[in-house]
């Protein structure tokens, strides 16, 4: 593990280094609450669009 970090070193990288760890958690964040979106939206999209489709026939009478 000492070769390895002295070969990272010399590359400029540092294993302990915490630079832009929560810039990455905040890009997780979003990219599950994306993924849950999406598959709420797959699940309940006709059911989303009967409602709409109700509200909007409501409307016009």
């Amino acid at each position: 593990m000492r070769a390895l970090r002295t070969v990272l070193r010399r590359f400029g990288i540092e294993l302990t280094s915490e630079r832009g760890q929560g810039m990455v958690e905040y890009a997780l964040i979003l990219v599950l609450i994306a993924v849950v979106v999406i598959v709420v939206l797959i699940v309940l999209g006709n059911q989303v669009q009967n409602v709409f489709c109700n509200i909007s026939g409501a409307m016009g009478q």
